[in-house]
């Protein structure tokens, strides 16, 4: 039994000196302040040059073309009517009005080179019970501009405008219950040719002023019918638009001014104004100067529809009057506009 005894506790000598053996091993040495060197393999080794090899690799090309032109296209349509019973107390009549409205504008511009050319067609009747048909707007305008830049706001240019009506226009009284129609207007008479050249001042994208220091306005009338008075018994007017009688058009040398202004002014609300200066260099005066203003004033309401007022001021005493003339038109109809 004793040496049962002294054989157990030589085996745990032994067991208990691996343990303690196996503690001091894993102790972790501080190495930083030793000098340790590595041996360095006996293992040959070699090193050569490496060769790198350009590789080709093909250049991918990219379809792809510059577009200079900026095109906009809007299309308006209003419709007006109203209906009222034969028994109706309130006072009315029976009536129906459509308008529409193209706008085409294209924009080229590349380098210190710009083209601009805006088409605007306007016509638009009404037609009220047991009266004649009545135009509320009726207009053609075709403007082209080319400039070049000269600093960063001045732009020397060069451009032409036409501007007449497509139907006959009348003026209107009653006369014993009838109302009568008297012819005034009609396409080309009168009918507009403007040149000029000259200086823009042009210091943001929404607002620009043309000073025509050379211009040139062809006013034709092409219809001799427009000259007659309305008493058959007295002779021709002897002058129309500015045209005298018996000729169809009229020169003038002139110096011009163009202010247009285009702006989003509140969120979905665009207002568009132009106003037009002329001034004869032959027959100076005050009173000699043309003057026109269009103002428009549109409201989108969502895609399709818009609300729009317009209004126009004009002073020419070519037209037959020394007071300034004014038109007012307020509508609500569909829009589309082109690209989106």
């Amino acid at each position: 039994m004793k040496n049962c005894l002294a054989v157990f506790i030589l085996v745990l000598s032994f067991c208990s000196l691996d343990l303690y053996a196996q503690e001091i091993d894993t102790i972790p040495i501080n190495t930083k302040d030793l000098n340790i060197k590595l041996k360095r393999s006996p293992l040959p080794s070699r090193q050569g040059p490496l060769n790198f090899e350009p590789v080709k690799i093909p250049p991918y090309i990219v379809n792809a073309k510059v577009n200079y032109w900026k095109t906009k296209t809007s299309i308006g349509i209003n419709v007006n009517q109203a209906q009222f019973s034969d028994n109706w107390k309130g006072g009315g009549v029976n009536s129906v009005a459509v308008g529409g409205l193209l706008n085409w504008k294209a924009e080229y511009n590349k380098n210190n080179y710009s083209y601009v050319s805006e088409v605007i067609l306007q016509y638009g009747k009404i037609k009220n019970k047991d009266q004649l048909q009545k135009k509320t707007n009726d207009r053609i305008f075709w403007d082209n501009k080319a400039s070049f830049q000269l600093s960063k706001n001045w732009y020397f240019f060069g451009s032409i405008n036409f501007e007449s009506q497509f139907d006959k226009g009348f003026s209107y009284e009653t006369v014993n219950g009838t109302e009568t129609a008297t012819l005034i207007s009609k396409f080309m008479g009168p009918g507009y040719l403007t040149e000029s050249i000259g200086f823009e001042y042009k210091p943001s994208k929404y607002f620009s002023t043309r000073f025509g220091t050379g211009t040139a306005r062809q006013t034709f009338v092409l219809d001799e019918s427009l000259f007659n008075d309305p008493d058959p018994t007295k002779p021709p007017k002897e002058s129309v638009y500015g045209v005298d009688y018996g000729k169809t058009f009229r020169n003038d040398l002139a110096f011009q001014i163009v202010s247009a202004f285009d702006k989003d002014i509140f969120t979905n609300t665009n207002l568009k104004a132009r106003y037009a200066m002329l001034i004869p260099y032959e027959d100076f005066g005050w009173n000699r100067i043309d003057h026109r203003l269009d103002i428009a004033l549109t409201a989108k309401i969502n895609r399709f529809m818009n609300t729009s007022l317009t209004g126009i001021a004009l002073f020419d005493e070519d037209t037959g009057t020394n007071k300034i003339q004014a038109s007012q038109t307020l509508a609500l109809g569909l829009a589309f506009i082109f690209p989106r």
